[in-house]
Order: C-alpha cells, then structure tokens, then sequence
C-alpha cells in the first residue's frame, strides 16, 4: 500500500503555480529513456493488450520521438512531434494507421488513443503562457493545488500538482460537452540533473464518445541527459512519410480527421 501524501501549503494564486511550472520546464534538459509500454486498446469491438519495449528520445521543449516493438517490428509504433508537426504511426494488427497535423492547426489531444501534445505536458515540457492567466483559476484540494483553465464556456483542462513538491500528478482534459477526454496519471518522479526532474511512470487513458477507454502505461527504467547532433536531430524528429500504411489521416481545421490516399 502506497503511504498517505502530506499536506502542505499549496500557492497562493494561478500566476504563482504556473510561474513554478515555467521554470520547471526552464531547467528540462535533452534525454533519453529505454522503459516498457503496456496497450490496451479496441480494433472492432475488442480490445487488444500488447507490452511493447520503447525508446525515448527528448528534447526540450517540443521535440519528442518515441518507438516500440510491437508484432517483432521495431518501429510498429512510431509517436514524434517537433515545433511545426505530431505525428502517431501504429503498422501491425488491424490498426496499420497513421496519424500527423500541424500544431499551427490543431493539437487534438483527444482525438488520439496516444498523443505527442499529452506525452509532452506528461513529462512536464509543455509551454505555458503566463498571457493567458486570466483563464486559470487556482484552488487547494487536500495534498494538491488544481490549477483550472477555462475558455469562454467550459473548463478545458485541469492539473494537479502536488503542493510538497509541486510534482504534478495528473492532468484532466475536457471536451466541448464538458466531458473528460483524456486523464494522463504521473509518478515515480526521478531527479535528472539540478531542478530537472521527470515521472518514470505516465498512464494515459482515452476515452470516445461512448466512454469506452483507450490505454497507454508507460514505465521507464533508464533515464539519461543526453545531446543531439543535427544529423540526430533531423532522424529522430523529422515527421516520416507514412508509406505502408492501410490508413493514412491528416488533423485540419478544428481538428478535423481527414483520410488521406496512400
């Protein structure tokens, strides 16, 4: 059994709390990571569980590549963004789709069983725009400061940091229906150098309009600062054509999902 958390003193406003995380991601550093990554997912109906090694690659602060083993191919799933493209690939068994858009456009966290926007305010590298403070709000709920944000209509997004250490723990993403879309759970945080600290455990579950949940457990074991040459840089996060795919779909305006031919 997991002790109980402490409760300490959270902040005392939203700028306080973010102006933290903005210099949390200030202190992040490029890495690299080997670890596990449990699926569990539907393909017609019924769901599939795969346990996939993975390697992943960082580097602050949009820059992500990350590949597992899935059906004896090294790359049978594929999950990268840089500061203009994301992009998802998943070959083997009956899913064999791809996925890419540009951030200029849309992000979609929520249309995706695993998505680059998620992983990357999962491992706390998201940027945050102290401008637009005035659509968070704060609040101190037991062990944890919620930091709430909103748009003109409903609550979007809502963090949970752990005030002792101001970890955060757990980020809630919200429809347009006020529904929770995706819950990204975070734990086991490892000391990487200085104030750079990243969770070795993220769960991410995905839920459709029916409620039916999507999953992505990743645990990671090795944790590295590393650096990248341009040669690295242009292999690892430098968005693949998506040749070989039986479905290939591009993110437009509002997130629309568009089949694209192969």
């Amino acid at each position: 059994m997991q002790k109980p958390l402490r409760v300490c003193k959270g902040m005392g406003s939203a700028f306080e709390a973010l102006s933290i995380l903005r210099l949390r991601l200030h202190t992040s550093q490029p890495l690299k990571a080997n670890g596990r990554c449990l699926l569990r997912y539907h393909v017609q109906g019924k769901q599939d569980k795969q346990s996939v090694p993975v390697k992943l690659w960082v580097n602050p602060p949009s820059e992500v590549y990350l590949q597992g083993t899935l059906a004896l191919d090294p790359q049978g799933i594929v999950l990268g963004s840089n500061e203009r493209v994301f992009w998802l690939a998943i070959k083997p068994g009956g899913v064999s789709s791809y996925w890419w858009g540009q951030w200029s456009e849309a992000s979609c966290p929520d249309k995706l069983m695993f998505s680059p926007r998620t992983l990357i305010e999962a491992l706390g590298l998201a940027a945050i725009d102290i401008s637009e403070i005035d659509n968070w709000s704060l609040s101190n709920e037991g062990v944890f400061d919620v930091l709430t944000k909103r748009d003109s209509s409903s609550i979007t997004k809502k963090i949970y940091i752990y005030s002792c250490d101001y970890s955060v723990r757990r980020i809630e993403y919200f429809n347009a229906s006020g529904e929770t879309s995706i819950v990204a759970e975070m734990g086991k945080y490892k000391a990487v150098a200085g104030g750079f600290s990243v969770p070795t455990f993220i769960k991410i579950i995905s839920y459709d309009e029916t409620g039916k949940g999507d999953s992505v457990e990743i645990t990671l074991g090795s944790i590295k600062l590393t650096s990248f040459s341009d040669k690295q840089k242009k292999r690892l996060f430098t968005r693949p054509e998506g040749r070989g795919f039986k479905h290939i779909y591009k993110f437009g305006d509002n997130c629309e999902l568009i089949e694209q031919p192969e």
